[in-house]
C-alpha cells in the first residue's frame, strides 16, 4: 500500500486551515501535517474546549484529507534556546508573557506537554518539533569550547525534555525531533548523543528531513541507516549547495533565496537530494508513515511547486519486493 503523501502546513499558515485544505485537496495529497501555529491547530483550544478536535477532523474528512501528525516546532524551539527578542515573533502571546527567559523556556515546556495531550486527543501518536538548543552558539569552537560546556547543554536538554517526554508517554504519543541546525541535534554524531541523553527512551526519535543534512555534507540514508528504529515521520524537502568560489557553506548571513547564499532549499525533485535511495532505505527500514512534503523554495510559486511536489511524491515511492528476482532458480 502506498505511503500517505501529506502537505506540511507549517508554510502556509498565512492561510486560514479551511482555504488550505480544499487547496491542498484540489493539489492531489491524502492529508495535511498540522502545524500548531495560524489557526491551523491550536493547542491552546484543542485541550481546553470538547469539541475542537472533533470539528477539525470533520473538516479533514469533509475535505478528503487525514491527519497523521501535528507539529509544534516554534514552540520546542523555546524549550532549550537561549530566549531573546527573535522569539517573541514565533510564540504564541501566552507562551511569550512578558519575555523574561526563565519564563519564557518554562512555559513553552508547559505547553509541549499540552501538545502531547492536545495530540492524543485529536488522535495522532506523533508530535514533530524542535527541541531548540542552549549550546548550538558554540559550533566554532573559538574560543576554546570545553567539553564540560558541551555537556552541560546536553544535560540540560535532557534535564528539560525528559519532564515532557514523561507526558508523551503518558499519552502514547512520540516526540519526533526534526534534526536541523539550531536544534541540539543536527547530524548523525549529536543524534545519537541526544538520544543517550534521555536514555534511548522510545518517546523520543525523530522527525527526517533530508534537506537539512546535505548541505552539511551528511549522507541522509546514513542517517536512516544510523537510526532505523527512531524514524518516525519524514519530510520530503530538497536542497541545493550553490558553492561557486565565493559563496560559503555557513551562508554568510544572507537569508534564504539570496542567489549569493552557498546553500539553498529547493522544491523536491530541484535539488541534490537522491529520492530513490531514501525511498529504498525506507523500504528496508520498514517505514510506513507519511511521506510529508515541506515546501520551502523561494524561487518558485508555492502552488505550482505544491501541485508539483505532490505528483513527484507519489512517483518515486514504491513498496519494496516480497520476492526475490531470481527466485524461480532456487533449488527446491
Amino acid at each position: 500500500m502506498p505511503r500517505p503523501v501529506t502537505l506540511f502546513t507549517g508554510q502556509w499558515a498565512d492561510l486560514k486551515f479551511q482555504e488550505l485544505a480544499e487547496l491542498v485537496a484540489g493539489f492531489g495529497y491524502d492529508g495535511l501535517e498540522l502545524a500548531c501555529w495560524g489557526d491551523h491547530f491550536e493547542v491552546d483550544k484543542a485541550v481546553a474546549e470538547d469539541n475542537y478536535c472533533q470539528g477539525k477532523r470533520h473538516a479533514l474528512e469533509t475535505a478528503g484529507l487525514e491527519c497523521h501528525a501535528i507539529s509544534n516546532h516554534l514552540v520546542g524551539q523555546a524549550v532549550c534556546d537561549l530566549i531573546d527578542e527573535r522569539h517573541k515573533s514565533i510564540l504564541p502571546a501566552y507562551v511569550w508573557g512578558d519575555g523574561d527567559p526563565a519564563g519564557v523556556n518554562s512555559r513553552a515546556a508547559e505547553e509541549m506537554k499540552n501538545t502531547a495531550r492536545a495530540a492524543k486527543k485529536f488522535g495522532v501518536d506523533v508530535v514533530n518539533g524542535f527541541t531548540g538548543s542552549s549550546i548550538w552558539h558554540l559550533l566554532y569552537s573559538f574560543p576554546p569550547v570545553p567539553e564540560s560546556m558541551i555537556e552541560a547543554g546536553f544535560e540540560l536538554f535532557a534535564e528539560r525534555w525528559n519532564p515532557i517526554l514523561d507526558v508523551f508517554g503518558e499519552c502514547g504519543v512520540r516526540f519526533a525531533l526534526e534534526v536541523h541546525p539550531t536544534e541540539i541535534a543536527f547530524d548523525i554524531h549529536t543524534a545519537r548523543r541526544a538520544l543517550e541523553a534521555v536514555g534511548n527512551r522510545e518517546e523520543f526519535g525523530f522527525n527526517f528531513d533530508p534537506s537539512h543534512l546535505l548541505w552539511q555534507g551528511v549522507d541522509p540514508v546514513e542517517f536512516l541507516r544510523a537510526f532505523p528504529d527512531r524514524i518516525y515521520h519524514v519530510h520530503i524537502k530538497d536542497a541545493i549547495v550553490t558553492l561557486d568560489g565565493r559563496s560559503g557553506i555557513l551562508a554568510s548571513h544572507l537569508n534564504f533565496g539570496d542567489p549569493r547564499r552557498g546553500w539553498d532549499f529547493r522544491s523536491p525533485g530541484r535539488g541534490g537530494v537522491n529520492f530513490e535511495e531514501i525511498i529504498r532505505a525506507l523500504n528496508q527500514i520498514g517505514y510506513q508513515g507519511p511521506l510529508s512534503v515541506e515546501w520551502e523554495d523561494s524561487g518558485m510559486d508555492r502552488q505550482h511547486g505544491a501541485a508539483e511536489a505532490c505528483d513527484f511524491v507519489r512517483n518515486i515511492d514504491f513498496a519494496p519486493s516480497n520476492v526475490a528476482f531470481d527466485a524461480a532458480f532456487a533449488d527446491e
